[in-house]
């Protein structure tokens, strides 16, 4: 029947009501209506049927004005219908029309200069899960919750007996068991996660809002009772054995969970010899088991300031899988010759043991291959540096030779203070030594991509699709309007174009916006079943092989090349198997690197106001680096962002003009452009709301402040 009913509608341009489908059809008995009136339930279900207000069924793909999706809203007021297969439909604040962050919604599609917006028709579902806030009573002392999220405006009151234990200032999650009405709600309370004056319960309160919790549960602690500490010798048993060897690792100075190690030799014709040695932790976390399926639900570490949520617990991150300084630990190793063009003409993948003969860090490590400077304890490995940075070198050569893309996207930290509090916001430091690690690494997860993909056997890959050609026309036309003329087929889709462009830009005064927006424009990298190659590494086949302490999939490519490489699994039953379960596992995967990504994205923010709360009256030369209808932002050289709102603006009217993408007053004609350099002044800044206000500082054509009117 369902088939039946969406032929017919795919041939029809206006809504029909049942019964002239029914007729439409030639059904006859009211068995055949009522499966018909199933049916188109639960296409309006799948959002492929819309049931207008008239009590009528047209396929949604008929109606080009209508788009079904779910809605993302940003703290700035605007948001996005996020559509599968199309772009993102911007929808002003004004035309929300009721609806919230996540609601899957009807939107009608409208022009809007150079862009297409929406407005909000109708809440189609609404699905409140993660509900996080602080409690708070009524004058009648009734329990309710100030919901964290500002985007979502909501009532939510609290059960008597589930809020007992709770006090006023309490950080809750919470679960919704009734709905009043659209915009009130009755929840009861699932976890206390702290007081919001309590240390660290400010981002575990974000991390829990994105559905990343920090306890694992009774049957995972019952797994961990038979954990080793230490590998026993009957591990040993059909690895190799590179003890003897020199190899170690490389990380920040703080980092505990190390699941990456590497070593490097000439051979006598010359070529490098590289070793890259991952953690095994496959050898102790089982599929069908509590720590497995707890680190599939996870699907990665959460890194949020200086808390670290991770996907595996400590006895297994920071312990038994982690490559520890002096200890023997499994790895699986991917040794590759490669020549002085930066080709991999030979190649080994199997499994191994180790032990690291030192820690290394970043900072030392770019010591000696930056500065010269060896630091002690270093000595007996510098000239083993100095070759890997050379084969670092020789790596980013062909990398770029094929069209590596490289944004040179500043990065901030947090500093906090011991007891939580965000004390500075500082760039992060990226020298030679993490771009050495970055390579080595790209290298192996190529390496194994291409090995497993040669095969032709299901794998899970990293993947990057080519750019949609609307968005980087776009991009260009915003290029264009800040009079830059790019030379070259510049709108050839390959990474090599990409790469043009943004050499083209480097030298100019936007170039760190420029670069941001380009890389928006991008689609974001997945997992996949899929092989269609890595975009942005202009890569054929990639995957994630280098860090199974943190992150999913390469856990699950580590089980993989076991099958297929050690146990010589290769079987119908194996591979129909993988063939459905793989695509899953992609999913939830790239789902789950979302959420943490977004609740890293959210602790920054809230940090950063945070920090700014302490410094309301001072002054910053900042970058106008977004435009909108309402002001503009500025981006501090630490990255710190801050809004200049419209009404700020003194001695004229100013209107946002987008085809300028600039802020122009109505009688001056006074001008704030993207990427113009001004002096902003800190008004106002709220942790609370995640939230940092400028104003401007009035400067004259010297640079000197004049006296403010």
């Amino acid at each position: 029947m369902k088939e039946k009913v969406l032929n017919l509608l795919s041939g029809i341009h206006e809504a029909k009501e049942a019964i002239e489908i029914n007729d439409m059809l030639g059904l006859t008995t009211p068995l055949e209506y009522k499966e018909l009136q199933d049916t188109l339930n639960s296409l309006v279900d799948e959002y492929l049927v819309f049931y207008t207000k008239k009590g009528k069924y047209i396929l949604l793909k008929n109606c080009p004005g209508l788009k079904i999706g779910k809605l993302q809203v940003s703290k700035k007021g605007f948001g996005f219908v996020v559509l599968d297969k199309e772009d993102d439909i911007y929808v002003a604040e004004k035309n929300m029309n009721g609806a919230i962050d996540e609601d899957i919604v009807l939107a009608e599609v409208f022009p809007s200069g150079v862009r297409k917006e929406a407005k909000i028709v109708r809440i189609i579902k609404r699905e409140l899960q993660n509900l996080v806030g602080e409690v708070q009573y009524t004058e009648n002392g009734d329990p309710f919750i100030k919901l964290d999220d500002d985007k979502k405006e909501l009532t939510i009151m609290l059960t008597l007996e589930s809020a007992k234990d709770c006090v006023e200032g309490h950080k809750v999650l919470v679960k919704v068991i009734k709905e009043v009405n659209k915009h009130k709600y009755i929840a009861e309370v699932v976890k206390i996660i702290g007081h919001k004056n309590d240390p660290g319960t400010d981002i575990l309160s974000i991390a829990y809002k994105h559905g990343i919790y920090e306890d694992f549960g009774e049957e995972v602690e019952k797994e961990l009772v038979d954990i080793p500490n230490e590998v026993s010798e009957k591990e040993l048993v059909n690895r190799r054995d590179l003890t003897n060897q020199v190899i170690f690792t490389i990380d920040g100075d703080d980092t505990k969970d190390i699941d990456d190690a590497i070593g490097i030799r000439i051979l006598d014709n010359g070529n490098y010899e590289l070793g890259v040695h991952i953690a095994d932790v496959s050898n102790y976390v089982k599929e069908n088991t509590a720590l497995g399926d707890a680190a599939y639900e996870r699907g990665t570490s959460s890194y949020l300031a200086d808390t670290v949520i991770p996907m595996l617990p400590h006895k297994l991150s920071n312990g038994i899988c982690s490559l520890n300084e002096g200890v023997v630990r499994l790895t699986m190793s991917c040794v590759m010759e490669i020549d002085h063009k930066g080709k991999i003409v030979n190649y080994d993948i199997f499994p191994s043991y180790i032990k690291s003969r030192k820690k290394m860090t970043y900072k030392k490590v770019n010591d000696i291959i930056v500065r010269g400077i060896v630091d002690p304890g270093y000595e007996e490995f510098a000239d083993d540096l100095i070759k890997m940075n050379e084969l670092h070198h020789i790596l980013r050569k062909e990398h770029t030779s094929r069209g590596y893309i490289s944004f040179d996207i500043d990065e901030a930290k947090v500093v906090q203070d011991e007891n939580g509090k965000a004390i500075d916001i500082v760039k992060r430091v990226r020298e030679e030594g993490e771009m050495l690690i970055e390579d080595f690494m790209i290298a192996a997860n190529e390496t194994v991509a291409t090995h497993i993909y040669n095969m032709d056997l299901p794998f899970i890959y990293r993947v990057h699709d080519v750019p949609k050609p609307e968005k980087i026309d776009d991009f260009m036309t915003m290029v264009k309007i800040l009079g830059y003329k790019l030379t070259g087929n510049v709108r050839e889709l390959t990474p090599k174009s990409m790469d043009n462009i943004l050499n083209q830009l480097r030298d100019k005064k936007e170039f760190e916006i420029l670069s941001s927006l380009l890389l928006r424009s991008m689609r974001k990298a997945e997992y996949s079943k899929d092989n269609i190659g890595h975009f942005g590494l202009a890569s054929r086949a990639y995957t994630h092989f280098t860090s199974p302490i943190r992150r999913f999939p390469d856990l699950e490519v580590h089980r993989l090349l076991k099958t297929y490489l050690i146990d010589n699994d290769m079987s119908m039953t194996t591979i129909q198997t993988l063939e459905n379960s793989l695509v899953e596992i992609a999913q939830h995967s790239s789902e789950r690197e979302v959420a943490a990504v977004d609740a890293e994205r959210d602790v920054f923010d809230m940090k950063v106001a945070e920090y700014m709360e302490d410094h309301i009256g001072e002054e910053y030369d900042g970058i106008i680096d977004t435009i909108t209808n309402f002001g503009f932002f500025v981006q501090l050289p630490n990255t710190v962002e801050g809004l200049v709102h419209v009404q700020t603006l003194k001695g004229d009217y100013f209107n946002y003009v987008p085809d300028l993408l600039a802020m122009i007053g109505k009688s001056t004609k006074k001008m704030y452009r993207l990427g113009d350099k001004v002096r902003v002044r800190c008004i106002a800044a709220s942790k609370e709301n995640s939230m940092v206000d400028f104003e401007l500082v009035k400067v004259d054509e010297n640079g000197d402040k004049e006296q403010e009117s």
